[in-house]
Parts: C-alpha cells; structure tokens; sequence
C-alpha cells in the first residue's frame, strides 16, 4: 500500500497518525496518508527559515529562474506519473487532466520565474529643500515562510499557482494539500529534491483543517503570509487566525457565478460554453456556473438544448471511453451534492434532468458519481441559487432586460466570475463593467492568459494572482531615499 508521507527540510517524514486516500471513482483505498502534528509544523517552519538565511535566500534572482525551469521540466519529464497521481486523486476524466491539470501545473513555475526575473521597481527622481537632489527607488524583498491551503478540485494546477510565485519572489512555502488529494504535492518533493531546489524551500505537510496541519499552520507564529484557495467559511476562519501578528492573506474562495446569454448570442456557441462551464469536473470548478440567466425569447429553446448536452454526458471513471463527467471528490461531498438536490425538490423545482444518482456497474459501483442537473422555476431566494454547491448542475432562469440580467447576476454575496453571452460589442462591454465579479468572460468560459489578474470580489477573495499581481502578495515593497 501506498505511503504519503510529509516532506520537511528535504526529508520525506513518516508519522504515526495516519489516514486512508481513496479513489473517488472506485472508492478504493490508494494509501495511507500520515497527519503532520504541531511538532512536524515546528520542525518545517524552522527548516523554512533557515533556508531564508542559508543559500535559498542568497542565491541570485536568475539562478532561482534556472532553478523552477528545471522543476517544469522535470514535471514535463515525469508527466506520466503526475498524470496517474492526479487520476487516482481525482477520478477526472484523463482527457481533462492530462490537458489542463499537468501541463498548467508545469508551467506556472516558468511563466513566474521569467515574470520575477524581468519585473522592473519604481525608481523617481526629485530636488531636495536644500536645493539638492535625491533618487527613491523600490526593492521587493520575499514575503517569508509561506503557509499554502489548497483545494482539492485541480489540485496540482492550483497548489503551483501559489507556488510558483512564491518560490520565483525568493519565499519558502508549506504546503498543506488536501486531505483528499496528497499525491501531487508529495510527488513534487521528489522532483524539487532531483534539480537541487535546496532544503526547507518547498515543504508538504498533510492533514485536515481544525485541530490538524491546517489550523498549526495557520497560527503558527513563524508563517509570515497565508494563500488559501477553498470555501469562504474556511478562508474566514484563516484570516481570524492570521489576525493575530497582522499577517497578510491572499484568498480565492467561494463563488455562486452567473451565466448571462442574451436573445443575440451565438446560440450554438453559448450552449457549448455553459455546458461547460455547468458541468465540466464534474461541477468541481470554482469558476463554474451554477447560476444561468437567460432572455426570455430563446428561454425554452435552450433549457431543451441543454438538457440534450447534460443528458449526452456519459459518466464513468478516467478511461471511460467518451467519458464526459467523473466522480465528486469524495462521500461527503456527494452527500452535501445530493442534499441540494432534495433542497430544490422541497423548495418546488422543476426538474428538467437528473437529480439523482446514475446506476454504475463493474469497477465504478461504488464511486461518488451523481447526475448532471438541470433545475427551472425556482424563486432567487432558494437554497440552490444563493448557496455555492459544487456540483454538476444549474438553474435557469429568464430574463427580459440588460438591466435585469445585471441585478440578477449581481443579487449574490460572491463574486468570483461570469460568463456572457451575445454578439452586441456594446453591450457586452456595457455588462462586463457592471457585474460585481473579478473575472468576466465574453463569449467564453475558462480561457485565461497568465499575466493577467485572477481573484474574486465581495465574499470570493482577497487580493490578486497571477503575472506581475502576484508579487502584491509575496514580496514586501521597500522603498530606498539617497541623497545625492
């Protein structure tokens, strides 16, 4: 059986407490996972800081470049085995990991190690009250020891989102994964170990979150800076802990995002892109669209469109041949999915597809699959439409004006991102400015550029990632007067 163990200092590290990993289409146990405990979070913030001190925290900026280049490629070099990691982890579809999880994962180290390597600092000139001159100049400094939350959804793809830039700046990170997906994070200490990324740089340490590894890390004294990416209730209980020593925190949390298709759209291509965005990870994408307005003209055709798409996704295990919908992460998780979907029953939903759970034969009998799911009529007070579910399904609901569309779409407490539908530029400029979100996609779903700025507003996040956004949260900005 398959031992994850903790990665402190360089070392992989066995603990007594352990727990089981299983495969979420098979339910079957992969591993033991061993739980890092207070002394295991002490030993790896001591290693962290150390290495701030030691060759980490000397080494030029262009020889941490070569460095993360080398960790990509040695990814790349690996792919097969962070591709069977991430699969058994996950239970996704390997069309999808193999084509956005591992290849992303890879290259967040090199798109921020060349955006550190090339960012420029301010620099100003100016006279002096004695008639002299000075010149100020910015110098950014690593943040610290970095305590890294991740999410279980992409889970090789977003833990490097945080780590690449952390790493890039000069920081040390800790890495707490989650407890439903070990694989990846531990696998990569094999690969920081192979192309000599020095000891205490990159650290993992598994468990949960209260009364585990992920509560010691977060009040820890010694971690100077939290990144989280999960549910806002957990983020909230992060920030409470980082408040004691004013830590900062960088969160992208929960979203319960809109998608907007006016009578102009493209219908084709709008019923493709909310398919996706709807269904695809099986609903397990923060991004994703739960809630769908559509204006009232084409209401009914594309509800009777989308059922067709939802109804034609087969549902099965990563090398289901055509597989378009795996498993939810786990038991729980299923067990919170179908909840709602009894919540919309009692709460008066029309059903237009699925609901429940699909009948799965063979090897994926007893994985946590459920049905995509389409709901209509219901109230926008209903429990569906104002809580984040995180799972294969929506709710459709007409509209008759662009003004309405945008009080719909903006009647939530999140606001992580939207997707809009329709062939007037004007309007589609005109809506993108109004929605109370950090991400708007026109006329796509899920096509970012790495450069540009990623988070959420109201309860979806804090601050910004990606390109040079990122260097906001892991580099403290400081400001150098000469004299002249």
């Amino acid at each position: 059986m398959k031992q994850f163990l903790n990665y402190i200092n360089g070392e992989f590290v066995a603990t007594a407490k352990t727990f089981e990993n299983r495969n979420p289409a098979t339910n079957d146990v992969i591993g033991l996972v061993h739980e890092a405990g207070r002394a295991e979070v002490d030993q790896a913030v001591a290693a962290g800081r150390a290495a701030l001190k030691g060759e980490w925290g000397k080494m030029s900026v262009v020889r941490r470049a070569e460095l993360l280049h080398a960790v990509a490629d040695e990814i790349n070099r690996r792919f097969d085995d962070f591709l069977e990691a991430e699969l058994a982890d996950t239970g996704k579809p390997r069309s999808l990991a193999s084509h956005i999880d591992i290849p992303r994962g890879a290259a967040n180290f090199k798109i921020f190690a060349d955006i550190v390597k090339n960012v420029p600092t301010e620099s100003f000139q100016m006279s002096t009250p004695d008639g002299g001159t000075a010149i100020s100049y910015g110098v950014r400094t690593p943040l610290g020891v970095v305590g890294v939350i991740c999410p279980w959804n992409l889970p090789l793809l977003l833990m490097t989102w945080k780590v690449g830039p952390a790493l890039a700046c000069g920081n040390t990170v800790i890495v707490k994964p989650s407890e439903e997906t070990p694989a990846t994070a531990t696998l990569l200490g094999e690969v920081m170990d192979k192309v000599g990324i020095p000891k205490g740089v990159y650290q993992v340490l598994h468990g949960f979150g209260p009364g585990s590894a992920g509560e010691f890390i977060t009040q820890h004294p010694g971690i100077n800076g939290i990144t989280f990416t999960g549910e806002t209730r957990t983020g909230e209980a992060i920030m409470a802990a980082a408040a004691k020593g004013v830590r900062p925190v960088s969160f992208e949390l929960g979203g319960k995002n809109a998608g907007i298709v006016f009578a102009d759209a493209d219908f084709d291509k709008a019923i493709a892109g909310i398919t996706r965005s709807a269904f695809e990870n099986c609903g397990q994408v923060c991004l994703g669209t739960e809630r769908v307005y559509v204006q009232r003209p084409i209401f009914d055709q594309f509800v009777a469109a989308l059922k067709e798409k939802a109804e034609g996704l087969k549902i099965g295990g990563p090398d289901t041949p055509g597989v378009g919908l795996g498993p939810l992460i786990s038991a729980e998780h299923k067990a919170k999915v179908l909840g709602y979907y009894a919540k919309a029953r009692a709460e008066g939903a029309t059903i237009v597809t699925g609901g429940g759970v699909p009948t799965m034969e063979g090897e994926y009998a007893n994985g946590h699959f459920v049905q995509p799911t389409i709901w209509t009529g219901l109230p926008e007070s209903a429990s569906v439409i104002r809580e984040e579910i995180f799972g294969p399904c929506c709710h459709i609901a007409p509209f008759d004006t662009e003004e309405e569309a945008i009080a719909l779409a903006n009647a939530t407490d999140y606001g992580l991102a939207t997707t809009v539908w329709t062939q007037d530029l004007g309007k589609a400029h005109r809506v993108a400015a109004a929605i109370e979100v950090g991400l708007c996609w026109i006329n796509s779903w899920f096509l970012r550029d790495l450069r540009t700025a990623f988070g959420g507003a109201k309860a979806s996040g804090i601050g910004r990632e990606g390109g040079v956004h990122s260097l906001e949260f892991y580099t403290e900005l400081r400001n150098v007067m000469v004299k002249l």
